[in-house]
């Protein structure tokens, strides 16, 4: 007799209006090289806000948002190597790419064509991809990390505040290092301090450089410098210090996902600085080409670049000022080799997010809030512990 799929309990929205509530749903059926995962923790990112209501336009309702998962690996399939019943792990963005491009065996999957997101989405076999606001997820092996400590010992950080590492930690992680801005010496702009924001400054200081937070929040200063660790803080609004403070900085980590205009942080760039968007705005953003501290117009032709949901966010814009070199460049989370570096970088380093611990049955009122940017700096849900009580 055919096995029937085990049911499991997740919060799904159904419409655009966003409200979650329980939706139970037949768990994918566990494959040869698949891991089961009892999902803990699981952070809430602004763009599982932008899905649920569709804010980018490519809802598939029913859906169950969340890719910032911690849990235990519960079971695993035939051929599973890597991991065993009892590994503390994480789930991130990732749940398939095509295994075959050039990218994937660089180990740059997420730059993979064929990259299938851990929620709101279909893979190749037809099979539903629900999130992490769920008891369980199905995840091949290759798109899951170990969380040190792992195998039945205690991790070295608490779960719920390693979980927002999985996306936002390592979406600010890789272009730094990507691009050189981890090395001693290094003057590291941080545009924005919210969820993204505080896990830059963070690593910017794990990693030895100089950190310089800038934002249009005059009283963000405090939990930059104070609670954070920054170097120094900038008002963007305020154009004395933006005159101060231009050409000083090596790169730019923007974390902004409201429309904003990039020129402004361009000019802060020394000679062949670097700015990196990694915020997801709904709609275009514009920069000047020519935004030079001096010579011919400061204010040239502009042009768009709309932070649309996965094409926006694969893009790589390179955009090189004709006089000081410097350029715009795009990212997008990181592969699973780099998730894994920068989840051991973490665990060593003692970075880990600020969070906001809430139970399921919050989780309405958690989204409402992070529209208004009012959550200091990640809300996390404690899924294991809540979600029969939010049935």
């Amino acid at each position: 007799m055919e096995q029937q799929p085990k049911m499991v309990t997740g919060w799904a929205a159904r419409d655009a209006n966003g409200l979650l509530s329980p939706f139970s749903y037949p768990l994918r059926a566990k494959g040869d090289e698949d891991v089961v995962v009892k999902i803990l923790f699981c952070g809430i990112c602004h763009s599982d806000l932008s899905t649920i209501k569709n804010e980018w336009g490519n809802a598939k309702y029913p859906v169950v948002p969340g890719h910032e998962i911690v849990g235990v690996v519960a079971e695993v399939g035939s051929s599973v190597a890597r991991f065993a019943a009892g590994d503390t792990v994480g789930v991130g963005y990732i749940a398939s790419t095509c295994r075959a491009c050039a990218n994937c065996r660089d180990g740059f999957e997420n730059y993979c064509a064929g990259l299938v997101p851990s929620f709101n989405a279909a893979l190749p076999d037809g099979a539903t991809v629900h999130g992490g606001f769920s008891e369980l997820a199905v995840v091949n092996q290759r798109y899951v990390v170990r969380i040190p400590g792992g195998g039945g010992g205690a991790s070295p950080a608490p779960l719920d505040r390693l979980a927002p590492l999985l996306c936002a930690g390592v979406t600010v992680y890789c272009p730094m290092r990507r691009l050189g801005l981890d090395r001693p010496g290094v003057h590291l702009g941080v545009a924005g301090l919210g969820g993204l924001g505080h896990l830059a400054v963070k690593f910017g200081k794990a990693f030895g450089v100089k950190v310089t937070v800038i934002s249009t929040s005059p009283w963000k200063e405090a939990e930059a410098v104070e609670r954070l660790g920054a170097d120094a803080f900038l008002l963007s609004t305020n154009a004395e210090q933006m005159k101060a403070a231009a050409g000083t900085m090596d790169g730019i980590i923007d974390t902004v996902s409201a429309v904003h205009d990039l020129t402004p942080l361009i000019t802060l760039l020394r000679t062949h600085g670097q700015l990196v968007p990694v915020g997801s705005p709904g709609k275009p953003v514009q920069l000047a080409l020519y935004p030079l501290q001096s010579g011919p117009s400061p204010v040239g032709p502009r042009i768009d670049w709309a932070g649309g949901p996965i094409r926006a966010r694969w893009a790589v814009l390179m955009v090189c000022d004709v006089a000081d070199g410097k350029s715009v460049a795009g990212s997008m989370i990181g592969g699973m080799r780099d998730t894994q570096e920068m989840v051991d970088f973490a665990v060593e380093h003692g970075v880990a997010a600020e969070v906001e611990v809430i139970g399921m049955e919050d989780v309405n009122g958690a989204m409402e809030r992070l529209q208004k940017g009012d959550v200091r700096y990640r809300f996390v849900i404690d899924v294991a512990n809540t979600m029969a009580r939010a049935r």
